[in-house]
């Protein structure tokens, strides 16, 4: 019988086979399921860079449009250019030339020829007339007068002392007449030991009135001014 079973095909081994496919099968399901959480992770990270890149071909789109937009604005302007300089350029090229006249030898025979005989009396009697013109303008322009130069003064009529009347001493100095001469307001001004001063103030043309007389002329009332000063003098 022993001989017979030797003849058999008998797979003494059978149950290390099994144990090894049942243990393949086991780490293939392990493998399985860390390649699932792995792709899920994969996926997800392809999910947002489709995502992502979506985002950015619509951005590239709009711009696109806008660029298109653009252009076509730019072309029709350009081609609305193109036809006002054709419409304006028209007409001036279209214009006709005026006719340039031709010379002839009976105009040339015609300049030869003074029918009414020399200007030269008419050109000097014109010349005459402008030269008179132009002297009587002058002579007009120096006679009119310019503006008037005037001045304004402000006296000082010191008195002999404190019992000079000074109300008198303003009456006499504003009795003094001369041609430009204006008084003004006048003031008195406390000098020392209760003597006061006599401040007026006038204007004088400085063409007709010197300041100098004018002084003289205050300083002839003896009676009452002792001196005078010129305290201010302003152009006016």
């Amino acid at each position: 019988m022993a001989l017979e079973l030797a003849h058999e095909n008998i797979w003494f081994d059978k149950w290390r086979a099994d144990d090894a496919e049942r243990q393949f099968y086991e780490n293939k399901a392990q493998g399985g399921h860390s390649g699932s959480a792995g792709g899920s992770g994969a996926s997800s990270d392809v999910l947002n860079r489709i995502t992502k890149l979506e985002g950015e071909n619509k951005n590239l789109s709009s711009t696109v449009s806008s660029l298109e937009q653009t252009i076509l604005t730019l072309t029709k302007r350009l081609e609305m250019l193109e036809c006002d300089d054709k419409t304006t350029t028209a007409p001036t090229s279209a214009s006709p030339k005026k006719p340039v006249p031709m010379e002839t030898e009976d105009d040339d025979d015609d300049d030869d020829v003074d029918l009414f005989g020399s200007d030269d009396e008419d050109d000097e009697a014109a010349a005459r007339v402008r030269e008179e013109r132009i002297k009587a303008y002058a002579e007009k322009k120096a006679k009119k007068p310019g503006p008037i130069a005037k001045s304004s003064v402000l006296l000082d009529c010191k008195p002999w002392d404190d019992e000079t009347d000074m109300f008198v001493m303003e009456t006499e100095v504003r009795k003094i007449v001369m041609d430009g001469l204006v008084w003004g307001a006048a003031k008195l001004v406390p000098l020392a030991y209760g003597i006061q001063k006599l401040s007026i103030l006038c204007t004088v043309e400085d063409e007709k009135v010197s300041i100098d007389d004018l002084s003289e002329k205050i300083q002839e009332i003896e009676n009452y001014v002792q001196s005078v000063d010129i305290a201010a003098f302003n152009k006016v």
